[in-house]
């Protein structure tokens, strides 16, 4: 008869996908993921397989719900462009709220792991897809309800907004990112605002 596992294996994810967001990969040995999941090495390594699996398993799981909840964002009724904004003031405030500076475990991984780390290219790249194909949707629906400009090029914009999201990812690393976030934030907000002189809202800056 197979022996029952002594441990919660979902626990366990959430608890590796925790340090590794904290720590980084390299910087985390199987001693603090020993440590910090309250499990046997032997049972680790029969559950998990190496230190690397478990990375790779602990970044999809970040990565699948971060997923979740930008499609969420974006995919609902009213305004698209509204979301947008609430998507800027979402990513802002959890960076402003991070005290320990974890950043995103995505942008992490791409700083850390790419280009050399195949696992993790997939990974990355999927999550970068999934935000790139939900910001376009948004603004295309926005274009094609009269919220954006006729001309605008949503997969262009959603680019944009994608680099300045994650670049606040990064400054979010440092204990003087506060007013760098902020006034990111700020400006992302004005790519997408009413416009007073029109009906509807617009793109700035293209011309």
């Amino acid at each position: 008869m197979a022996r029952h596992r002594e441990f919660d294996v979902g626990r366990a994810c959430e608890a590796a996908m925790e340090l590794f967001w904290r720590k980084g990969y390299e910087a985390t040995s199987v001693n603090d993921l020993v440590a910090h999941l309250g499990i046997a090495k032997a049972s680790l390594y029969a559950t998990f397989g190496t230190k690397h699996d478990l990375y790779t398993t602990a970044l999809g799981r970040y990565v699948e719900r971060t997923n979740d909840q930008i499609v969420r964002d974006l995919s609902g009724p009213g305004s698209a462009l509204a979301a947008v904004q609430r998507l800027v003031d979402r990513f802002a405030d959890e960076i402003l709220a991070d005290e320990q500076r974890r950043g995103c475990m995505v942008v992490n991984a791409a700083t850390e792991r790419l280009p050399g780390d195949h696992s993790a290219v997939r990974l990355v790249e999927h999550s970068w897809d999934v935000l790139e194909t939900s910001l376009t949707m948004a603004l295309s629906r926005a274009l094609a309800e009269g919220e954006l400009r006729a001309g605008s090029d949503p997969r262009a914009l959603a680019r944009m907004l994608m680099a300045l999201l994650q670049g606040m990812r990064v400054f979010g690393k440092s204990e003087y990112a506060a007013d760098r976030v902020r006034d990111a934030a700020r400006e992302a907000r004005r790519v997408v605002q009413p416009d007073s002189g029109t009906n509807g809202l617009e793109m700035r800056g293209d011309g």
